[in-house]
């Protein structure tokens, strides 16, 4: 089974960072994830990175979620794009819904938290750090600051984009993200560069 790349292979909506950033995140699962068999992906949104990494990735049982307004699309698009160990998504809004019983060794999501408010974001460091296994992991992927600074222009103009969307998202820093993790067992075990001044940051359950 191979992922299509043309948007309109994809009925319940089409993202293109996600058909961009697929392969840069899918080189680091591959080595990080190869003895993980439970993975959720918090906020979903089309699926295509579950469809992808999941046919990548064989030996592991993927369980997307994503809030109630977007399960319609997401739906559509694993049930045609989707392999068998791809399990139906779940509603999961962070701060509000319970999050899933059962021990994950990993949590991945990606371009999520500077789209969330601080609260969700924390409320999120919480769920995870209730779920993951010790010693699983839990994977972040986007744009970060460090010390208070941008990484690049770009990034300066993006987040201010967010914040004049919504006032409550953008892009966080990296000490203020570190600080939460520590406060629900989860010590940040690896900084990755990836393509476009986005991280992949991986944190490991203490």
């Amino acid at each position: 089974m191979s992922i299509p790349e043309r948007e309109s292979d994809w009925p319940g909506g089409f993202s293109a960072p996600c058909a961009r950033n697929r392969e840069p995140i899918l080189s680091v699962l591959t080595e990080v994830l190869a003895t993980s068999r439970q993975v959720l992906e918090v906020g979903s949104c089309t699926g295509q990175h579950a469809a992808a990494f999941a046919i990548a990735l064989p030996h592991i049982t993927w369980q997307p979620s994503d809030q109630a307004v977007y399960l319609a699309g997401l739906q559509a698009n694993l049930q045609q794009r989707a392999p068998a160990n791809v399990l139906p998504p779940l509603q999961l809004d962070v701060q509000r819904d319970v999050w899933p019983d059962g021990s994950y060794d990993a949590v991945f999501t990606a371009n999520t938290l500077h789209i969330m408010s601080l609260a969700q974001v924390e409320a999120t460091f919480a769920g995870v750090g209730t779920l993951l296994r010790r010693g699983g992991l839990l994977l972040t992927y986007g744009p970060f600051n460090y010390g208070g600074a941008y990484t690049s222009s770009s990034n300066q103009a993006f987040d201010a984009d967010l914040k004049f969307r919504d006032p409550l998202s953008g892009i966080r820093d990296i000490e203020t993200i570190s600080s939460l993790g520590e406060r629900h067992s989860l010590t940040l075990d690896n900084d990755v560069e990836m393509p476009a001044n986005n991280r992949l940051l991986i944190w490991r359950k203490t």
